[in-house]
């Protein structure tokens, strides 16, 4: 605390006015201090969950040998957005508390501390302060910038005009160049000469500091009435010693610090993004554009030097539908040793991915068409920035894995069944639930070829319990057309309605007593609720269930 405000600041506003005190509210100082160093903690943090890349290699290179410990990665959006959250409810406190500072410093200005008051004379406009000093006119900006991006952060602004989430999310350059800014007013200050003039001060007349009892120097100065139940000097107090000195007390600003927080993280973000700008400044190739059922468009790709593993996810990037906006989509199919092709599954829902349709399919496109690869010249370009990693990547890492689809959620695991059919015995997975709800049967043909080739691969190599496949149809219209022979392996595995989870996890249970099984959930929220909580009860088999939930950062 402020060294100026003495240790006997109660016994000084009672017995005298002309001892040399200033009345700052403390609490304000204290909070603003408080907030400061919490604000300061995470504005370095919120930058790390976004160094998508990194986190991506700590999770593919072993880095991190821990499952448990690698799941935590997966909270990065989460982390993310409890940083936003706290730097907004610490940056209410530290405004509250100087804007209580500001009008301390003018109602309470001191001419023996000069120095430590913000006002420069009494009574001056608070307002002068917030808007003609350095700390007040930089804070007052970033106010405003930490509003435009907590609003426009929201899921509504997202969804209805990305551009200006975009824009107003990377004023976060402009919030550190002003917070580095902030914090050089030197507004608040320490005393650097506590030996010559240490705290407790009560007179300035002698030129060294020495003990003398108060009694004695109560006695020598003062002969106004003391307080209400002391009669003399030596009751009031009695056995108390306090050092005096001549010298003035002189103050200094306190060094900045706020680069020693953000400086790292933030080199380390910039650092990523040049990588990834650099990375995806080159278009991939487009080979061929398949139309789906249901409004779902396919993709597929090669581009030189790209690789990834199952479960991982990229952004796309096609300037000629939006200049900034870029959309995160699951890896389908994922290049190998002996092809390069990969792909990503999009339905088609909001403006952005009717715009990217339109350009890529014609207008009469029906069903199925496939673009030869002799059009991709006349294809707009597009850009690919990843892979990212997620959730999914670790479904091959368990013994046991349940996984969960909703509709088009289906498309993180596409590509573990795709790598399953190439070859499972590199895996730690000897056993696949696979579970797929979908409200119209025509869904079902977006990848009833591979799951028909992955049933009739594991019959033919005697392992029929590898991959349990279960299918339901939520809603019954149009069940006259169920896929046909040419996908007669997968009408037994089609049921109507919704499936019983409890029923479901008491027979996997069952089944596979003592191991661990590792849940994954791609779907709506209600279907995820539902699975996190039957993950986490406890079933007398002794088999544990851990949940995973895809969450695009």
């Amino acid at each position: 605390m402020l060294s100026a405000v003495t240790d006997l600041g109660s016994i000084e506003s009672t017995v005298s006015k002309n001892l040399p005190v200033v009345s700052i509210n403390q609490l304000g100082l204290c909070l603003s201090r408080a907030s400061a160093s919490v604000l300061n903690l995470n504005c370095s943090l919120i930058l790390l969950p976004m160094c998508r890349t990194l986190l991506a290699y700590l999770r593919g290179s072993q880095k991190v040998p821990s499952r448990r410990t690698r799941r935590l990665l997966d909270k990065s959006r989460t982390f993310h957005i409890t940083c936003g959250v706290t730097i907004c409810i610490f940056s209410g406190v530290h405004v509250a508390a100087h804007l209580v500072n500001a009008l301390n410093f003018s109602v309470n200005y001191s001419e023996d501390f000069v120095e430590l008051n913000a006002a420069r004379y009494r009574d001056e406009d608070p307002r002068k302060l917030l808007f003609t000093t350095v700390p007040g006119l930089t804070g007052v900006c970033m106010v405003v910038v930490l509003f435009l991006m907590i609003t426009a952060s929201t899921y509504a602004i997202r969804v209805s005009n990305y551009d200006i989430f975009w824009y107003t999310h990377n004023l976060f350059f402009v919030f550190y160049m002003l917070l580095t800014l902030h914090v050089s007013g030197g507004l608040l200050k320490y005393q650097t000469n506590l030996d010559t003039h240490p705290p407790g001060c009560i007179s300035l007349n002698r030129t060294s500091s020495q003990n003398i009892s108060l009694p004695e120097y109560f006695s020598e100065h003062f002969h106004e009435p003391f307080p209400e139940g002391f009669s003399k000097p030596e009751e009031f107090t009695q056995n108390t010693f306090v050092k005096i000195c001549m010298e003035e007390p002189r103050f200094q600003a306190n060094f900045p610090q706020t680069w020693l927080w953000i400086s790292g993280p933030l080199c380390l973000y910039c650092a990523e993004r040049l990588y990834r700008y650099i990375r995806s400044n080159k278009p991939v190739t487009i080979i061929s554009v398949i139309s789906h059922p249901s409004d779902v468009m396919e993709i597929r790709m090669v581009k030189e030097n790209f690789k990834a593993r199952p479960g991982q996810y990229i952004t796309l990037h096609c300037p000629s539908v939006s200049a900034l906006e870029n959309h995160p989509f699951t890896l389908t199919m994922c290049p190998t040793e002996t092809k390069a092709t990969f792909g990503v599954h999009l339905k088609i829902v909001g403006d952005w991915t009717e715009r990217f349709r339109d350009l890529l399919l014609p207008p009469s496109s029906q069903d199925s068409e496939i673009l030869p690869f002799i059009q991709s010249r006349n294809y707009p370009k597009l850009y690919i920035d990843g892979p990212f990693g997620s959730p999914f990547e670790e479904s091959l890492n368990y013994e046991v894995s349940l996984c969960v689809a909703g509709g088009i959620g289906v498309t993180p695991f596409a590509s573990i069944l795709n790598t399953l059919l190439d070859d499972w015995k590199p895996y730690k997975l000897r056993r696949l639930y696979f579970i797929w709800v979908c409200r119209d049967i025509q869904s079902f043909r977006w990848f009833a070829d591979l799951l028909c080739m992955l049933h009739n691969k594991f019959w033919q190599e005697n392992r029929p319990d590898y991959v349990n496949i279960q299918l339901y149809l939520s809603q019954t219209d149009g069940i006259q057309k169920i896929i046909g022979e040419k996908y007669h392996a997968l009408n037994s595995r089609l049921f109507i309605g919704r499936p019983r989870w409890k029923l479901l996890f008491d027979e996997i249970a069952k089944y596979n007593r003592g191991k661990t099984v590792g849940v994954f959930c791609c779907g709506p929220n209600s279907l995820s609720k539902t699975l996190h909580k039957l993950s986490n009860q406890i079933n007398s088999y002794g088999t544990r269930f851990e949940y995973n939930k895809e969450s695009f950062s």
